[in-house]
């Protein structure tokens, strides 16, 4: 049994995860070294800890590959059970760290299970979409569908943790690829778009592009789809949507979120306040230059000059200290195991095999993108971390897990005929 698993094991999978978690330690590494000469395994240490959390893995890694496959998908509503649970658990039990409830303390020790809950509700919603009879244009199912993403969303946001709620909701590219109608996601898009948009623009010369693209459209349509009605309501929806813009940025958002949003645009920002953490990561990312500064010698990290540098912020240190072609190398790295896993997905014989990997790959691509994408102003700083390089027992565990679930499911396929 154990020669058949260890045959059957993609190897590419888990060279790359080695070799991700191993370049994530020695950044993390670089960017908590203390001044006084210590031991790497000093576990008062974030790299010592982070080392503890590395090698806590390999046991979880061990029972996953030598347990049955089968009992993911059988378990699968067990495990976001427990999972709710848990996010239940923390408006009673949980700690608060910088406003937001989503951890559970035990000693010096802290675990958050939304990160968990992320892979239960892949499984859960893999096990539904593998039912023959499931068909996601129809309402009934797609209402269901979207349920079983949408509950930990609302318990998350309730924390509230923005950044962790928002990675669920990227799953709608899986429904997407497993028959969601499209314009459920381009609904998204142009959600997202009108919103920046709102908010640079006057709403009435918006409205005025949404008619008549709204009018090209319904000019431009097959006979069977001019439905007036249609367009006309589509149209009126999303110009509502972007008068209440306003409303909504000045009276639903939290200030910190506001100031978020006001350095991504460039407006107003107080480079020693809101505007710290950003631009300090911009200039160590720059001052890496094609090269970098050399492991261990970037000025910005020793300096201590980006906050939260080992977790959010991980990526200055690579841009610093290994300059443009060690960042490109990180960048080809992750993109080589997100089209390793699709490439897996691809060739499962079980639908539930195929709707987890894309899970998967869904879910590090959305952390990846995100991650990166806020360190050079393209995206709002939520805090969401780099996958296998931010700090963080929870995070590295559950990593992990949602990986190695799928080589383990991806190893059994021989036996899935």
């Amino acid at each position: 049994m154990k020669n058949q698993l260890l045959g059957s094991i993609d190897w590419i999978t888990i060279i790359l995860y080695i070799l991700l978690v191993t370049m994530g330690w020695m950044n993390i590494y670089s960017a908590t070294l203390p001044y006084e000469e210590t031991s790497v395994f000093d576990s008062t240490q974030i790299y010592g800890r982070q080392l503890l959390f590395i090698a806590f893995t390999i046991p979880i890694i061990l029972i996953i590959l030598f347990s049955d496959a089968k009992m993911y998908e059988r378990f699968s509503f067990i495990f976001y059970a427990i999972g709710i649970i848990l996010l239940l658990g923390l408006f009673v039990f949980g700690v608060t760290k910088k406003g937001q409830t989503n951890w559970y303390q035990f000693g010096s020790f802290g675990l958050q299970p939304s990160e968990f809950v992320k892979i239960a509700t892949a499984l859960l919603l893999a096990k539904y979409l593998s039912f023959s009879q499931v068909n996601l244009k129809n309402t009934k199912h797609q209402l269901l569908a979207f349920s079983i993403i949408l509950i930990p969303v609302f318990l998350i946001l309730l924390q509230p943790d923005a950044g962790s709620a928002m990675i669920f909701i990227a799953l709608i590219f899986v429904l997407n690829r497993e028959g969601l109608p499209s314009w459920y996601l381009l609904s998204g898009v142009l959600t997202i778009v009108l919103f920046f948009a709102a908010l640079l623009i006057k709403p009435y010369y918006i409205v005025l592009l949404l008619i008549t693209i709204g009018s090209i459209h319904f000019i431009l349509s097959k006979k069977n789809y001019r439905n007036p009605i249609n367009h006309i309501l589509i149209v009126m929806v999303f110009s509502m949507f972007t008068y209440s813009v306003s409303y909504v940025y000045d009276s639903v958002l939290e200030p910190h979120q506001k100031d978020r949003i006001e350095v991504l645009l460039g407006r107003n920002v107080n480079l020693k306040k809101e505007g710290y953490n950003l631009n300090q990561s911009m200039i160590a990312i720059g001052s890496g230059g094609t090269t970098g500064k050399g492991y261990l010698e970037g000025t910005q990290t020793k300096g201590g000059f980006v906050p939260e540098q080992h977790t959010d912020y991980i990526f200055t240190t690579v841009g610093e200290e290994w300059g443009f072609a060690g960042s490109v190398t990180v960048i080809l790295l992750f993109s080589t195991l997100f089209l390793r896993i699709i490439y897996l997905a691809e060739r499962q014989k079980t639908k539930f095999s195929r709707i987890y990997g894309y899970c998967v790959a869904t879910y590090l691509f959305t952390h990846f993108f995100v991650n990166i994408a806020m360190l050079i102003k393209l995206f709002p700083t939520i805090g969401v971390p780099l996958p296998y390089f931010s700090y963080g027992g929870s995070s590295l565990w559950a990593f992990t897990i949602l990986l190695f679930i799928f080589v383990k499911l991806d190893a059994n396929k021989i036996n899935e005929w």
